[in-house]
Parts: C-alpha cells; sequence; structure tokens
C-alpha cells in the first residue's frame, strides 16, 4: 500500500524560491479583506517573493469590487482573476494555477477557515524535504458532525481504500505544491478533491507528506458545502479509479469487461442449445433473449476497448505526453526568485 510521509519537516535553511498562493472565491465579500489582511499579516516577515491569486467564480455579492479594490490597495501581487460565471471550486482552482508564476503554489479556501500563517510550515516542509506535495491535516476540525465531519470521514476512508494514498484528510484544500509537478495534471469536474490522487500518476507517492494545520469555524458567509456533495465525490471517485488503473491501457477495462459478459451470455446460450437438442421449446424463453443481449454487449465492451488502445495510440504518439515520468529532483535556485518585480 502506498503512504505518505508524516514525520516533522527537517531544521535548515529554506531555498529560495517564488510563492503563488491560489485562492478560490464564490460569493465570499465579507471575507475578502479580513482574508487579504491575513495573508499579508501571515507573510509580513516572508523573506521570498510571493503572489496571491484571488479567483471569483463568478460571484454575484460584491466579490469582484471587493478584490479590485483590495489590489488596488495592496498592490500587484495581490491579483484578482474574474470568471464571467460560476465554472465551481476545481475549474477556478485550475484557472488560478494556470496563472501561477511562481515554483511553489499554495491553495487554500478564502473564508478564513484555513490558517494563513500555516502557508510557511508546509512551503518550508516542501522544500526541504524535496517533496512534490505537502497537504493539510485538520486534526481538530470545526465543522459540524453530521454534515461535514461524518461525511467526510467516510470519503476520505474511501478515497483511501480506492487510491491506496495514506491521506488522513482529502479535503482540506490547503495544500503546497512544486508547480512543476502540479502543472501536469488537469483538473476538471469536482477533482479538486482528488488532487493527490491525480499527483500520484506524475510522481511518486513518496514525495507526498501530511502536515497537520489549523482549523477554525466559519464566522462569515455561508458555507458553499452541502450534504449533496456525496454523490458527487462518490462519481468522480469512479473517475480516478478508473484513471488511475486504466488510463494507459484502456483496452485492459473494456476488454475484461466484454470477455465477462460474453462468456456470460456464450453459457447461457450453449445451455439453452443442450436443451434445444434434448426436444425442448427455447425460443419463448427470456434467458434466450439474455444469452443473446450478453452476446452482443460483450462485443460491443471489445470493439470499444480496441478503439480506446487506438485513441491512447494517437494521444501518446503525439509526442506531447509520454507515458512515464521521471524524478527531476530540486527545479529551484537563486535565478527563479522575483527580485525584480518586489
Amino acid at each position: 500500500m502506498n503512504t505518505v510521509a508524516n514525520t516533522s519537516p527537517t531544521q535548515g535553511p529554506v531555498p529560495d524560491h517564488r510563492l503563488s498562493i491560489v485562492v478560490p472565491m464564490y460569493n465570499e465579500v465579507e471575507n475578502v479583506e479580513p482574508f487579504v489582511t491575513a495573508v499579508h499579516e501571515a507573510l509580513a516577515d516572508y523573506p521570498f517573493p510571493w503572489e496571491l491569486l484571488i479567483v471569483n467564480d463568478g460571484s454575484r455579492d460584491g466579490t469582484q469590487q471587493a478584490l479590485d479594490e483590495q489590489a488596488r490597495l495592496r498592490g500587484p501581487h495581490v491579483r484578482p482573476i474574474h470568471l464571467w460565471r460560476n465554472f465551481r471550486q476545481t475549474a477556478a482552482m485550475q484557472a488560478g494555477i494556470d496563472a501561477a508564476r511562481g515554483d511553489v503554489i499554495v491553495t487554500l479556501d478564502g473564508d478564513l477557515q484555513n490558517d494563513p500563517k500555516d502557508i510557511p510550515k508546509l512551503v518550508a516542509r516542501l522544500l526541504r524535504e524535496d517533496l512534490d506535495l505537502v497537504a493539510g491535516w485538520r486534526q481538530n476540525r470545526q465543522d459540524g458532525l453530521w454534515l461535514r465531519k461524518v461525511p467526510s470521514r467516510i470519503a476520505n476512508r474511501l478515497i483511501r481504500k480506492i487510491t491506496q494514498l495514506e491521506f488522513q484528510d482529502l479535503g482540506c484544500s490547503l495544500k503546497a505544491y512544486r508547480a512543476t509537478v502540479l502543472k501536469r495534471v488537469s483538473l476538471y469536474g469536482e477533482m479538486h478533491r482528488f488532487i493527490p490522487a491525480w499527483m500520484a500518476t506524475v510522481t511518486s507517492p513518496a514525495r507526498m507528506a501530511e502536515e497537520p494545520v489549523s482549523h477554525h469555524a466559519r464566522t462569515r458567509g455561508e458555507s458553499k458545502y452541502g450534504i449533496s456533495r456525496t454523490l458527487r465525490v462518490v462519481l468522480d471517485l469512479l473517475a480516478v479509479n478508473f484513471f488511475l488503473r486504466f488510463s494507459g491501457r484502456p483496452g485492459h477495462f473494456f476488454g475484461g469487461l466484454g470477455l465477462g459478459v460474453g462468456l456470460l451470455g456464450g453459457a447461457i446460450l450453449s445451455y439453452l442449445a443442450v436443451l434445444k437438442m434434448f426436444g425442448e421449446q427455447i425460443g419463448g424463453r427470456p434467458l434466450l433473449w439474455l444469452g443473446f443481449f450478453c452476446v452482443l454487449g460483450g462485443l460491443q465492451f471489445l470493439t470499444t476497448g480496441v478503439l480506446a488502445e487506438l485513441l491512447i495510440r494517437i494521444y501518446y504518439d503525439r509526442g506531447e505526453v509520454a507515458p512515464y515520468h521521471t524524478t527531476q529532483g530540486p527545479q529551484l535556485s537563486a535565478e527563479s526568485a522575483w527580485h525584480q518585480t518586489h
């Protein structure tokens, strides 16, 4: 089983880097100024260049105007990104990641439940231990028991079982990433909950770790989460499981289904053929139709597998994506710092 590191960060100097903080926001006008202030207070003595990218995910409550005002007051390192409608959290997070210019990318929620003071701790561990991901772990979560904690525990247990990644709190948005690795992953749907699983397709789980972080109760605005997200998590988990196991060999998935269904249909038809040989009437039996459609379905699964294999070969033969990823080691250097812009 794949595991993630949970040891304390090693001591020593933090390598030079540029830091990008990506925050999706939707209808959080009451939290804009307090959040931006909290980030600046947390990074007041941060010795490296940093930028704050806040993605306004189609808010309709004045969040856009509040973000623009903060950018005007704070300076160009506060970069609002306005989406023209609500694309949901995953798309908003992807927009911020695409626009980020840092060597390290930190993501967190903008509702002040994640504490910006934890950012330096996560970044330090990421760089000192040469990791690709350090995820926050809300050990003392300040949320409702039945609507938030219990569904989260069930989802985390299910996700651990499927992905074989021993993260305790995959739902925590506070995470630090090595940008060169994170940008190999494309997020869509509701996949922001499964970023560590997607990261496992481009890096080793040994290069991921989990770090305890603070968590606060929401004091302003309204939560955008509800019990309805549980179904979306289950559906997305099925997609994650498929891509983790069969992204490079889809023919095995569809071929396996085709062989199983086809063999079942063949067995049914063989049984009916034996009965026919002994003089029984089988023309009106529902089992005949079941066997026929199982054979037909098996053939369709097999041909779908062949087509999927052709598509995946075209995908890799373009030369833009390789079916493997190598460990490249640290990507940070003194030359990458933003001394000219800060």
